[in-house]
């Protein structure tokens, strides 16, 4: 990173500084300085400062349930033949969904994960992929989802994973335009349709009005007839 950073310096003419020279910080008088070398201060106080602040962030945002899932997506990349492939961090994934993988399925997949990757290198059909929608399209053509199913299922759990997380995340955003300060006594019951008429704009599009005003007028007697 320092030298990318000192090669676009040179490229802009921008004056780099020496590390080994102490770090004058701007405001404050060079007596009462603290003596730290420029090295010092963009190592320490700069970027290892944005790092931690990187980490707080990503460690409130996922949880642990979360990271054990991206971990095990991760490992099940083909990508560089299998360069991240990690049996003990798979299994820990497989164990998040114990309605699909009980004890007995467990062992299972346990037993295909240890003949997997040597199957996989000695067959030049599943050699350079790059995701897992291909990794899983391969497996079917080559008949060894039949030989490693359990491994099959995990690999469809994680590519449906993308789209569910997606649409909880659509929802919530979906939430801020709806319930507003002006509706915050809204219930929860209206609430959700007023999400599912959101998300299905293009099928209520279709719909006309006298339809739906006929649906409302035959859902109890009225007085009057809606026109």
């Amino acid at each position: 990173m320092f030298n990318t950073a000192s090669s676009f310096c040179v490229k802009h003419d921008i004056e780099i500084p020496y590390m080994n020279d102490f770090h004058i910080v701007r405001g404050k008088s060079k007596r009462r300085a603290f003596k730290i070398t420029n090295e010092h201060y963009y190592r320490i106080d700069v970027f290892y400062t944005i790092l931690d602040m990187q980490m707080q962030e990503l460690n409130s945002r996922f949880s642990e349930t979360t990271t054990y899932l991206l971990l095990g997506v991760a490992c099940l990349n083909p990508t560089d033949s299998f360069s991240n492939f990690d049996k003990d961090k798979i299994l820990r994934m497989a164990r998040l969904y114990p309605d699909d993988f009980d004890d007995l399925a467990i062992e299972a997949l346990d037993c295909e994960l240890d003949t997997f990757i040597g199957n996989v290198h000695d067959d030049v059909r599943l050699a350079n992929m790059t995701g897992l929608a291909e990794f899983s399209r391969k497996l079917v053509q080559t008949k060894k989802h039949l030989s490693f199913p359990h491994l099959h299922l995990l690999l469809k759990l994680a590519l449906i994973l993308p789209v569910s997380t997606a649409t909880v995340e659509r929802v919530f955003s979906a939430m801020k335009f709806i319930k507003t300060k002006l509706r915050n006594r809204i219930s929860d019951e209206f609430l959700n349709d007023t999400v599912i008429t959101y998300f299905e704009l293009d099928l209520f599009q279709s719909l006309s009005n006298d339809d739906i005003m006929l649906y409302f007028q035959n859902m109890r007697p009225r007085r009057g007839q809606l026109s």
